[in-house]
């Protein structure tokens, strides 16, 4: 799977958990506000991922990724805090995959 396919996978899977998140009612203050905002900068690239040539992939992507990882720890900080573990490691797994991107640039 490219680099490309895989950053799409992984903004998928955190839009996805913040869906379902929203339709269970959890409080926006405690988590969801963090990782909507990570879903917002990887948003940011999505389109044109691919595009990007393979020599300035890493360059381009890393700033983007290393501030969705930001926004997820913060969320999984935020469910900790609130006793909400089960949570905290749907998000830990999030800021897992986006990690081994990261380090696969």
């Amino acid at each position: 799977m490219t680099i490309s396919d895989r950053y799409r996978e992984v903004t998928k899977d955190i839009e996805a958990y913040l869906a379902d998140l929203r339709r269970q009612g959890v409080d926006e203050i405690k988590g969801p506000r963090k990782i909507d905002r990570a879903v917002k900068v990887l948003q940011e690239l999505y389109e044109r991922v691919g595009e990007i040539p393979r020599m300035r992939l890493e360059a381009e992507l890393t700033p983007v990724l290393i501030s969705a990882h930001k926004q997820l720890d913060w969320a999984r900080l935020l469910f900790e805090e609130n006793g909400e573990q089960p949570r905290a490691a749907a998000v830990w797994e999030l800021e897992q995959k986006v990690y081994r991107l990261l380090n696969d640039l």
